[in-house]
């Protein structure tokens, strides 16, 4: 497949997506960033950004504002919130990397900070902040554990995934006592690999969730949790993804579908540089480059027709 080479300058794109700067995604994750991915606003930053302006409130100042928020003036509760905010902040932080955002561990810090708020008497002698700073982190501690406690799947996986576990039941009571795949998929007339891929989500989720008998505080997740293992939910979100991934490039001419395969390194192969996809298309470097963002142009246009955005998918 040979076309006359372009004369253009033989230079990267702003746009240029690099393989390489993605080494830790999915390929087909890679191609839908690419597709997707517009300028985005750092919204911790913002908010950030705004609270930092309020002036932190004298030991005075506090007092005479819990006195007006006991009587009910809401002007002094807002003011009283607004002002303490950057606290919560602060001990959030703490909290990072325990599977919650630092704006879904400040949302929940606000939640105790209103509640301290509530409950807080001026005329104890004692600061604002000291009283809530408990409420806070009992606030953000309950949210790690509610979320910790089990592994989330989408209703309509949960559906399918009882199916299967009323079909396996089913099979058992009937002599077969371990029901595989493709038992469940002949009940059912489901396709076999649906089935597996389902039922190996529940077998992560129960094994995760047990106990151990070494010590039954502890389950197998916490001993032998892997950072860099996809979870259910994510193995799930990939899959989807790759899913959505073929779907859209059917609707690319062949050279453009041939570029983007082997440049993302989808279907298993290894992703290509723009210097050897032009060797192999007997074009220049830039050419190669034109027909990925040509690709990515149309891929894109497609998905705003459809109304497909990026946080359906990340």
């Amino acid at each position: 497949m040979s076309h006359p080479p372009s004369d253009e300058p033989d230079e990267l794109s702003p746009e240029q997506p690099d393989p390489d700067q993605h080494a830790m995604m999915d390929s087909n994750e890679i191609l839908a960033s690419a597709i997707l991915d517009e300028p985005q606003v750092d919204v911790t930053q913002l908010y950030l950004n705004e609270i930092g302006l309020a002036p932190l409130l004298s030991a005075e100042e506090e007092v005479a504002l819990a006195r007006r928020t006991v009587q009910g003036d809401f002007e002094a509760r807002q003011t009283m919130i607004e002002r303490n905010l950057r606290l919560v902040v602060n001990i959030a932080k703490h909290y990072s990397n325990r599977g919650l955002t630092l704006l879904d561990l400040v949302e929940e810090g606000n939640l105790g900070l209103i509640h301290a708020l509530e409950k807080f008497d001026p005329e104890r002698g004692f600061r604002f902040s000291t009283y809530a700073t408990w409420w806070i982190r009992q606030n953000i501690e309950r949210a790690i554990m509610n979320q910790s406690r089990t592994i989330r799947l989408p209703v309509h996986i949960i559906k399918e995934l009882n199916i299967y576990l009323r079909a396996k039941r089913h099979l058992e009571t009937h002599g077969i006592t371990d029901a595989s795949a493709d038992d469940i998929a002949l009940l059912t007339g489901h396709a076999v690999e649906d089935v597996r891929r389902i039922m190996q989500l529940n077998e992560r989720v129960a094994s995760l969730d047990a106990p151990l008998d070494v010590d039954p505080t502890l389950s197998l997740g916490e001993a032998i949790a892997d950072d860099n293992a996809h979870l259910p939910d994510e193995m799930l979100q990939l899959e989807e993804i790759e899913h959505h991934v073929h779907e859209w490039i059917t609707q690319l001419n062949d050279k453009q579908r041939w570029v983007i395969e082997r440049r993302f390194g989808l279907n298993n192969r290894e992703a290509c540089t723009l210097e050897d996809l032009a060797l192999e298309l007997q074009v220049t470097r830039e050419r190669v480059r034109q027909i990925q963002m040509e690709s990515l142009r149309v891929l894109r246009q497609l998905l705003r027709r459809r109304g497909v955005s990026r946080d359906e998918l990340f």
